[in-house]
């Protein structure tokens, strides 16, 4: 669970609603100081139980590089109405929300953080054939595939504490009442431990709880079965693969070894953990930005050639 350290709108950042043919989407907005966009501008989508809180403390920085930058909740989460019906939360359906959305602001460039770039990649692999809208993807503390290790048996444990571990899903009553237990006995203790201030604490409680607590048990299901599209991925557009040399999520070298398969450039941030943006946000920014300004100065292809790998 990202967790934001501070809740302060930047200087030319607003919170606004992004409307398209598939609902509305609740968002933060950065624009430059000077109101002047000369560079394509950029969508980013954050991870499971997140919201687009978690890139507060980038999107100011990243606007400053003479771009629009929108930072989204996804469907079901946060501010943004759930889905109509279970079908909404496929990663289709969540991939083709990002199309939308990316048509509706005019945006080249998407960036995903961990649950975020698996659904990413469903809209690059969607509606991005070489040369096409989408300019770029970055992955952020993402995988190749479905969630490991430790953290896949936390999210088994959730899902078996809401009764939803065997393909059942209990009806929303239920559902809400053991994700209000979940934080009360599990989350909030790990925040406050950990020293989060109280504003956020309370933030961090009112965000969980506003989930759709149906989304949040179809997206885990996804996260813990998702398929290695990799090699679908590799060489449609240029990539980033971006994360924490302490990811606890899915590991460095799991990442590492994506983005030699994606012909992807690589960066492993010091110190970091799972959320850049959020721990290192002036290094996560101007990595960003570099990779962008690289991507708009490379001529449109016209094939899905490979390209080379740069770390």
């Amino acid at each position: 669970m990202s967790t934001p350290t501070s809740l302060d709108l930047p200087d030319g950042v607003r919170r606004t609603t992004i409307t398209t043919a598939r609902g509305a989407f609740a968002a933060l907005e950065a624009v430059p100081a000077s109101g002047v966009c000369e560079r394509e501008a950029a969508l980013l989508v954050p991870g499971y139980t997140g919201s687009k809180e978690d890139f507060l403390a980038i999107v100011d920085l990243l606007a400053d590089g003479s771009r629009r930058v929108v930072a989204i909740d996804m469907r079901g989460q946060f501010e943004t109405p759930g889905a109509a019906d279970p079908d909404g939360y496929s990663a289709a359906a969540l991939g083709a929300d990002i199309v939308a959305i990316m048509a509706a602001i005019g945006a080249r460039h998407l960036v995903g953080h961990s649950y975020g770039g698996l659904i990413g990649r469903e809209a690059v692999l969607a509606g991005a054939d070489p040369g096409g809208e989408i300019m770029s993807f970055t992955l952020m503390s993402s995988g190749p595939a479905a969630l490991t290790g430790p953290r896949a048996k936390e999210v088994r444990a959730m899902l078996g504490f809401l009764g939803a571990g065997d393909g059942e899903t209990p009806d929303e009553a239920v559902l809400r009442a053991g994700i209000a237990e979940i934080w009360r006995a599990h989350l909030e203790p790990q925040v406050v431990a950990a020293g989060v201030p109280g504003h956020i604490v309370a933030f961090l409680a009112r965000r969980m709880r506003s989930n759709d607590p149906g989304g949040l048990v179809l997206m885990a299901r996804h996260m813990l079965t998702a398929p290695d599209r990799t090699a679908e991925l590799a060489g449609r557009i240029p990539m980033l693969v971006i994360y924490g040399e302490n990811d606890n999520s899915w590991s460095p070298p799991a990442q590492e070894t994506m983005a030699r398969r994606l012909g992807a450039r690589r960066v492993c941030i010091p110190a970091a953990v799972h959320s850049p943006a959020v721990e290192a946000p002036a290094t996560t920014a101007s990595a960003l930005t570099q990779f962008w300004d690289a991507a708009e100065a490379v001529p449109v292809r016209t094939t899905a050639a490979r390209p080379a790998a740069v770390t």
